[in-house]
């Protein structure tokens, strides 16, 4: 609830991370955006407690350190066993939002989705509450089958819920 309520605080004027060397810091949303950034990586694993362990990883490992961005960033995809550069990219120097556009056909139980407003490359794993299956949304159009009770879980509210993107619901299939 915390993280979904901060994102009206995010501004998206400026990237988070500024121009190195340059004394200029980024954006103000460091702090929102960056704590909604951490909750859609979290949701993305899909394990709490890899989650912990990698956040508790951080501390140990780096304790009493000055790291860089890509130390951490190189961290948190090693011990995710997922590569997660693109998706730092995507939400440290960019300000654009990535939107999943999607198409339910209730009739065959299935779902045609993929990214846009997005870097090249993006590829944010989503595992929503109501489905067994965890997807890789690329910008390419894919289809899926899912259950009949999993449908519900493919509403805007649901998803943009657990991570800090859009989501565009399609009246006709792509």
């Amino acid at each position: 609830d915390y993280n979904v309520g901060i994102r009206r605080s995010i501004g998206n004027r400026s990237a988070i991370i500024g121009p190195y060397g340059v004394n200029k810091e980024g954006s103000n949303d460091m702090y929102y955006k960056g704590a909604n950034l951490l909750h859609t990586i979290r949701h993305s694993m899909n394990d709490d407690e890899k989650f912990r362990q990698a956040l508790r990883g951080l501390n140990k490992t780096f304790y009493h350190q000055t790291v860089t961005t890509q130390q951490v960033e190189e961290f948190i995809s090693k011990q995710s066993g997922f590569d997660y550069g693109k998706v730092f990219d995507q939400y440290l120097r960019t300000i654009q939002i990535p939107q999943l556009e999607y198409y339910v056909d209730s009739a065959k139980s299935s779902v045609t989705y993929h990214w846009v407003n997005c870097i090249d490359g993006f590829n944010l794993p989503l595992a929503l509450l109501s489905s067994s299956k965890k997807i890789v949304p690329t910008t390419q159009w894919q289809t899926i089958s899912i259950k009949k009770e999993e449908l519900e879980g493919w509403t805007p509210k649901a998803i943009e819920r657990l991570y800090y993107i859009k989501t565009k619901p399609l009246a006709v299939k792509p």
